[in-house]
């Protein structure tokens, strides 16, 4: 009898485990199900805004290029009036189609870096000759709005192994924010530092508007615009940030984000300064010791 007991015991414990383990399974695919829908409406909220952003990005330098390029075939020849014009409306198809062509530049390399095909050329290049060709470019917009800059380059700094033309991107990249988003009379510093010899560090810091922790973490998404008073009315794909710290990680560099609304921003990244033969490639403790160094270096970049 106590035999039967015992064995009607067991069956029923192995038909509760059995049912248990069940609902702990259906319980885990409706979970599965709800994060794998969650996952595609986000996605499709994602593809929604680019697009919706990209169609605008894309819209406006072609209505340009469209519109003027209209405009000059009405005007006649022979009067002075409708040369100035033609030369006037060829000047601006051609910053339209600048601003086409850089979403463009944009879009493939960020779609270049995520899908693994992006390679760097590399060579040795003075750091202080690439800051000083990007200001070059930035510094006219900055006198236009009386912003005040201040550029502290230390005369020291080693040559470098990098892609000299994509750290220029990411120099530009920084001091167009830096400009864009700095009211008139605002001040921008250039910031450029070396190490013992293990890496550089550069930063662009401004006296602009500033961002959130919320907003911070936006604009570092691709195509994440930062939507405020001041900054909705300023063109771009949001891609600036994201393509120079991408840039910047192919670089085995590291790259710092740093705002205070009202106040201003600081932008920093680190590039290692060694030599990349065999015989001095970093090992795992040397990378270790160089994030380190950059991450107290930053705390007082000047």
């Amino acid at each position: 009898m106590g035999g039967k007991s015992g064995h009607k015991r067991d069956s029923l414990l192995s038909r509760y485990s059995a049912d248990l383990g069940r609902l702990i399974s259906r319980r885990e695919a409706e979970t599965a199900l709800r994060a794998a829908a969650m996952e595609s409406a986000l996605a499709n909220r994602t593809k929604s805004e680019f697009l919706a952003n990209m169609s605008h990005e894309l819209r406006t330098p072609l209505n340009a290029i469209i519109g003027f390029s209209e405009l000059i075939t009405t005007f006649g020849v022979d009067s002075d009036k409708a040369r100035c014009k033609s030369v006037e409306y060829a000047a601006l198809i051609s910053q339209a189609g600048k601003h086409l062509l850089n979403i463009i530049s944009d879009i493939l390399d960020i779609s270049k870096i995520e899908s693994g095909s992006f390679a760097l050329d590399t060579g040795m290049h003075s750091l202080k000759e690439i800051i000083d060709a990007s200001i070059a470019l930035v510094e006219p917009r900055m006198h236009e709005r009386m912003q005040k800059l201040e550029v502290r380059i230390a005369p020291n700094l080693p040559p470098l192994s990098i892609d000299g033309r994509r750290v220029k991107q990411v120099i530009i990249n920084l001091l167009s924010n830096a400009n864009k988003f700095t009211p008139r009379y605002g001040t921008i510093t250039v910031i450029a530092t070396a190490d013992r010899r293990d890496f550089v560090t550069v930063a662009v810091q401004d006296s602009g508007i500033g961002m959130t922790k919320e907003q911070m973490a936006q604009a570092m998404k691709p195509f994440g615009q930062i939507q405020s008073a001041f900054s909705r009315g300023h063109e771009g794909t949001g891609l600036g940030l994201p393509i120079s710290k991408a840039l910047i990680e192919q670089h085995s560099g590291r790259f710092f984000l740093s705002s205070e609304p009202n106040v201003g921003t600081m932008v920093a990244f680190t590039l290692p300064a060694w030599v990349p033969d065999m015989a001095s490639m970093p090992t795992a403790s040397s990378r270790s010791r160089f994030n380190a160094q950059a991450t107290t270096s930053l705390r007082s970049p000047a």
